[in-house]
């Protein structure tokens, strides 16, 4: 190939994008196919906005670092291998590490605002949207936080009524029909991964 086909990919924060994620990645070799996280260009704590509760809404588009982001993924689709240090989400007990990202035939981008900020929508070839029910979204938003990011009940249920959700209703959702394709995952997304997973491999193969 000439250039990266560059594959976004957004949903609701528990939507189940993390799993189609692994699936998609271990359908293809490491030379083939690269992935890019915006949940590693957060700005420091002290830099997010405030809610009028005081506190910190990590669900705007302003909490991350698009300048960077769309730098690094314009730097792999030129050719260019990148470093990043990995965001831990305010989790004391996890040590960073320091993420090498090549640039490959195939390059993945994923997160709740890719196509939500322009500079990185108009540099994505094929935008997939993956949707779930909100309380499977919920549901797996708890466990997410409390083993990942080791926020209590009470924390991760007052974000998600007060942040996710309206910064989905507003900044995400609307931008559903701009996609590609839309992935349902209420009992699963075998087959549209088989579909995805198959015009990828012809786009290789150009």
């Amino acid at each position: 190939m000439n250039r990266p086909i560059t594959v976004g990919i957004t949903g609701g924060s528990g939507s189940g994008k993390t799993l189609f994620l692994k699936q998609l990645m271990e359908a293809f070799n490491a030379q083939e196919v690269s992935l890019l996280s915006l949940d590693n260009y957060y700005k420091p704590r002290h830099e997010q906005p405030i809610d009028d509760q005081g506190i910190e809404n990590f669900d705007m588009p302003e909490s991350l670092d698009r300048e960077r982001f769309s730098a690094d993924l314009k730097k792999l689709k030129a050719g260019e291998d990148i470093t990043i240090q990995e965001y831990t989400f305010n989790n004391d007990s996890k040590t960073p590490e320091i993420i090498h990202i090549k640039s490959t035939p195939i390059i993945v981008v994923e997160g709740i605002f890719t196509f939500y900020y322009k500079e990185i929508n108009s540099l994505l070839d094929f935008k997939i949207f993956i949707e779930a029910p909100d309380y499977l979204m919920l549901t797996r938003r708890i466990t997410r936080d409390a083993e990942e990011r080791g926020y209590d009940l009470s924390d991760v249920l007052y974000r998600f009524q007060h942040h996710v959700t309206p910064s989905f209703k507003k900044y995400i959702e609307p931008l559903k029909y701009d996609s590609d394709i839309i992935i349902p995952n209420h009992n699963g997304f075998e087959r549209a991964l088989d579909v995805v997973i198959t015009y990828l491999r012809g786009k290789l193969q150009e």
